[in-house]
């Protein structure tokens, strides 16, 4: 049986450091299992990062950080220029890193975790937009330090890459492409897309409305999102014309002028002839 100090006298310090030393020990020990527990349940349902429908094959290579995977396409379309898609819902920011990177996106989705999408062609959104999951947020490319087209995407939780999960499924980890690939249902709701990708295949000025009256600034030659068509001045040029215009934002803004939702002719879309307005998956640009 322990013995009982007698009273008023203080507990021996041995004892004191003793049990302080416990309490230290276990709280080191709780701290951080309820934090992987908080992190487990707080991870969205993460999506691919393309469209409905189509097959990427990816790999993954010592060289790179924080986990990621890269996506190329697989089932016959084209990797440069294909859409983004944000994997789950957040805040994106924009950023540049020439050297490395190239142009990308990061989205925060709240608990600490946070989506990376590196060598974006052009940006889908603007810089600290909200986007919904499924939604546009670029197009792929190979700008910075890449050798070819792809999407290098990344899953972080408190600033540490994560294995990649889609659909609540870890994917494996393969040494080259063609191993493995990955279906998307990435906006496989049914609902009407707010925004069409089409290609041009020249720079055009982009309007203040359906005509050359009053030009805002410039869309470049390559693939971009527009968000619906309406019929104005004829366009004309070497190749044929076209009556549509489409409403998009543009690239680069004149002095003065406002480049987001101009008009553009849709006489310089490259896949489509004399007045049509389809998008690159053939689907009729809808009316404003």
């Amino acid at each position: 049986m322990l013995r009982q100090p007698p009273p008023g006298r203080r507990p021996r310090p041995f004892r004191v450091a003793v049990l302080a030393l416990f309490t230290l020990l276990a709280a080191l020990l709780t701290v951080p299992a309820a934090q992987a527990d908080a992190g487990t349940t707080a991870a969205p349902a993460f999506k691919a990062p393309f469209p409905c429908g189509q097959q990427w094959t990816y790999s993954h290579h010592s060289a790179e950080v924080r986990r990621a995977l890269d996506f190329v396409r697989s089932d016959g379309g084209a990797t440069h220029g294909a859409p983004v898609l944000a994997s789950a819902a957040g805040t994106a920011t924009r950023h540049d890193q020439p050297s490395g990177a190239g142009q990308y996106i990061v989205i925060d989705h709240g608990g600490g975790w946070q989506t990376y999408y590196f060598h974006l062609d052009t940006f889908g959104v603007p810089d600290g937009a909200s986007v919904a999951q499924g939604e546009p947020i670029g197009t792929t490319g190979t700008t910075g330090n890449s050798s070819g087209s792809h999407i290098h995407y990344e899953q972080l939780l408190n600033g540490v890459g994560q294995d990649i999960v889609i659909n609540g499924t870890g994917l494996p980890y393969p040494g080259s492409y063609g191993q493995e690939h990955l279906a998307s249902d990435n906006g496989c709701d049914g609902g009407t897309p707010d925004r069409y990708w089409v290609d041009t295949f020249a720079a055009t000025d982009g309007y203040a409305d359906a005509s050359t009256a009053s030009p805002q600034g410039l869309l470049r030659q390559g693939t971009h999102y527009v968000y619906c068509k309406v019929a104005g001045a004829r366009y004309e040029g070497t190749s044929g014309f076209n009556t549509w215009w489409l409403r998009t934002d543009l690239d680069e803004v004149y002095p003065g002028g406002d480049g987001n939702g101009a008009y553009v002719p849709a006489y310089y879309l490259s896949r489509w002839g004399d007045d049509e307005a389809r998008d690159n998956s053939g689907n009729v640009i809808p009316d404003c």
